[in-house]
């Protein structure tokens, strides 16, 4: 497989954007465009709206045909409950940005050095990795790193995406108060880590990222066979200033260790690329990538400068699982709505152990099971049904359940991915119970509201139709947006499958602009084809007549005119 093919992974795209400058509430932050043109700082209101998904599931939905309600269940997979860990990760991901940009200010004398000496070790790219620590060692840099660390199936990836997607992902700068500012701001920028953990194919990622979002050509310019790492980084530092890149997440950082790579280079890399490189970084992995951070502490500690999140299961008694486990139980699409009983709690915590991922899959094929059940003509979801759903539908991941539920390390071990401290401390993070019960608040507050209602089926319909796969020119926040606009203009009784209509019919149009911008884009980068050619040859030191030449724009005279 070559290293193009294990790169060819989706790549998380959010909106792009125009500047608009919003004055700051610390001093720190003022006069620094790239911070100006973030969105405010949310509050804890704003993370719980953008962030909630409870998919809607009508009372029409429930009267139809059995065959019918079986696709209907499907929309609980999108299902996503607002927990105190979340409000803790986006104010974490809130202060790396910002904090990363104040040694960065584009308007500061520092931010112009940088690129200067960049330019100039740009130059002479096969010497200047030896030395770029020690010209870069005066311009301090403000980047700090973050570690995520928690078990398979906890919603660790779902959570990051779903924060970065409240940022723009790139902003466009044109002028900054009545001055030429001419910039594209990279806000974030997430990659997964190669599967198989080479630090050379994770820089080409980088590269390929920044391509599929700007359309430009740094995976082909910068990545090729020969370059090494240590070349390949001066060009990541070479972007993420010209581009202002303002965080960048690794995800998958447990693959590193499936490669042949020395720890302290992998973990000077990750210090580079805060140090040097001057963009924060947040690292997730399962429990394995705590491997990474043994033995050298003080890289250790600079390659988690802001600390790092143990994200651990929900426990059986905390106020956090109830309230995620009464929020699901409503996502029923049954002929009777089966009652939340304690021996039916208990039963239901035995089988999914409080992971978030097992837990929604379990209630989606308990319902399944409950539905084509010849013997279960009311449709209850009972104990005995939770028992058999574990046992025969979710056989694969028993022995992973079983040794979290006796606390078996032994066995644990086997599966690295499902323990949180493989130094057997078990880690509890705390719980800030402040923010349970706020969010249990206001969530009952709004339930009844047609706001809430509305917001259900934006998030499912959207879900819904970017899964159909033939809008491959619109993000999915483009979706999103779109999906929001026809929902809110529509009578709240309308029935779903005329606004789904609605929705791809505009989504169709929508995706035909698209494709004409992107070709005559595309048709425009073409007009200067030799300007392209002059910078390729006085990057590689040619003179720009032999590249010509080459080309065959330079014509030969005897036998054009002759």
């Amino acid at each position: 497989m070559s290293s193009l093919e294990k790169m060819n992974n989706v790549v998380l795209k959010g909106d792009v954007e125009e500047a608009n400058y919003k004055p700051q509430m610390l001093t720190e932050y003022a006069q620094n465009p790239f911070i100006e043109a973030l969105p405010p700082i949310f509050s804890e209101d704003d993370v719980l709206d953008r962030f909630m998904v409870t998919p809607r599931i009508s009372e029409q939905d429930k009267q139809s045909e059995t065959n019918i309600r079986y696709h209907v269940l499907k929309r609980v997979k999108n299902f996503i409950q607002p927990l105190p860990i979340h409000f803790e990760v986006e104010r974490r991901l809130s202060t790396l940005i910002r904090r990363g940009y104040l040694a960065r200010n584009p308007l500061d004398k520092s931010f112009l050095e940088r690129i200067r000496v960049l330019h100039h070790l740009r130059e002479d790219e096969e010497q200047a990795h030896k030395y770029i620590d020690e010209r870069l060692n005066h311009i301090r840099s403000t980047a700090d790193s973050l570690s995520i660390i928690g078990i398979s199936g906890i919603g660790k990836t779902t959570a990051i995406e779903r924060l970065l997607l409240m940022y723009p992902q790139v902003i466009k700068h044109q002028v900054y108060e009545q001055q030429s500012f001419n910039k594209t701001q990279i806000v974030w920028l997430k990659i997964d880590c190669p599967y198989d953990g080479s630090l050379s194919t994770l820089c080409k990622s980088f590269f390929k990222a920044i391509d599929d979002l700007l359309g430009t050509r740094y995976l082909e310019k910068f990545g090729y066979l020969n370059r090494v790492t240590s070349t390949m980084l001066l060009h990541m530092t070479s972007l993420a200033s010209m581009y202002g890149i303002g965080v960048l997440v690794i995800d998958e950082i447990q693959h590193l260790l499936h490669a042949k790579n020395d720890q302290e280079e992998m973990l000077n890399f990750f210090v580079t690329l805060s140090n040097t490189v001057g963009i924060p970084t947040v690292l997730i992995g399962t429990s394995k990538a705590q491997q990474l951070f043994k033995g050298n502490f003080r890289q250790a500690r600079r390659a988690a400068s802001d600390g790092a999140i143990i994200w651990d299961r929900m426990a059986e008694d905390s106020e956090e699982w109830e309230f995620f486990l009464e929020t699901l139980w409503e996502l029923q699409c049954l002929k009777t709505h089966s009652e939340l009983t304690g021996d039916v709690k208990k039963t239901f915590y035995e089988e999914c152990q409080g992971i978030t991922s097992v837990a929604v899959n379990l209630f989606i094929l308990a319902q399944e099971r409950a539905l084509f059940d010849e013997g279960n003509e009311n449709e209850i979801i009972t104990s005995k049904v939770l028992n058999q759903t574990a046992k025969k539908d979710m056989k694969i991941i028993q022995p992973m359940l079983k040794a979290i539920r006796n606390n078996d390390f032994a066995a644990m071990y086997k599966y690295e991915d499902i323990m949180i401290n493989l130094d057997e401390l078990m880690m509890n993070h705390k719980r800030d119970t402040q923010y349970e019960g706020k969010v249990k608040a206001v969530m009952k507050e709004r339930q009844n509201t047609v706001a809430y209602k509305k917001q259900g089926i934006i998030e499912s319909l959207s879900m819904e139709v970017a899964a159909i796969g033939i809008f491959d020119s619109l993000s999915s926040n483009e979706i999103l947006k779109a999906t929001k606009k026809i929902v809110e203009n529509a009578p709240i009784e309308i029935n779903e499958s005329t606004l789904k209509a609605q929705l791809i019919s505009f989504l169709i149009e929508m995706s035909e602009i698209a494709k004409e911008k992107k070709m005559q884009e595309s048709a425009s980068s073409q007009v200067l084809p030799l300007l392209s050619l002059r910078k390729q040859a006085l990057e590689q030191k040619n003179h720009p007549y032999d590249f010509f030449n080459k080309h065959k724009y330079i014509k030969q005279t005897v036998t054009e005119f002759y």
